[in-house]
């Protein structure tokens, strides 16, 4: 081979190798961003599926899916009504922990649909809210599998507080409250 062509073919492999580091850097910060954004949710559905680039997809697809809704936050009297609903629901737990646990689970579902999620089914719900609280959607389904163990006679009281305390802890995520009029003009 002439000298022309060797410098040619050093060309082309010279661009071959920055298009492979750019490609190869922006599946690494693709990846980065949705590990970021899905914290632990990433690594769930990774171990789920087996692959990290289907979970990406899979993420990616959820993400895009929960952008499309009008998500707001709770007014101050929607977030007083809650949380006045919440010590309703603890308090009645001694009494009822099955009644008290299945009355938690309605009032998650309740304020996600105030919140602006769709009233689907539970697994749809987990995955919708995975999105903007992937810290303790993982308590939810914990919640949600005590509550079925409970079901099938398999488990006793402490679970059902252990439903209640990992419901709880969504629902405090949950109770976004919009900014007051002077907040929002101070944050402006």
């Amino acid at each position: 081979m002439d000298s022309q062509t060797l410098m040619v073919v050093g060309i082309a492999v010279a661009v071959l190798i920055l298009i492979t580091a750019v490609w190869m850097y922006s599946v690494r910060q693709r990846r980065e961003r949705l590990r970021e954004r899905f914290g632990p949710e990433y690594d769930r559905t990774v171990r789920a599926v087996g692959r990290p680039d289907k979970a990406e997809s899979i993420l990616k697809k959820r993400a895009d899916r929960v952008d499309r809704f009008e998500l707001r936050p709770l007014s101050s009297a929607q977030a007083d009504e809650f949380d006045r609903e919440w010590r309703r629901v603890q308090a009645t737990f001694v009494d009822d922990p099955v009644g008290s646990t299945a009355s938690a689970d309605a009032l998650v579902a309740r304020v996600m649909v105030a919140r602006g999620y769709p009233p689907e089914d539970f697994d749809r719900r987990a995955e919708d809210v995975s999105v903007d609280h992937p810290h303790v959607v993982e308590n939810y389904r914990i919640a949600r599998e005590l509550m079925q163990r409970r079901e099938r006679g398999e488990a006793g009281t402490e679970e059902l507080r252990r439903a209640i305390v990992n419901y709880r802890a969504l629902f405090a995520d949950l109770l976004e409250v919009e900014p007051k009029e002077s907040e929002r003009r101070r944050a402006s």
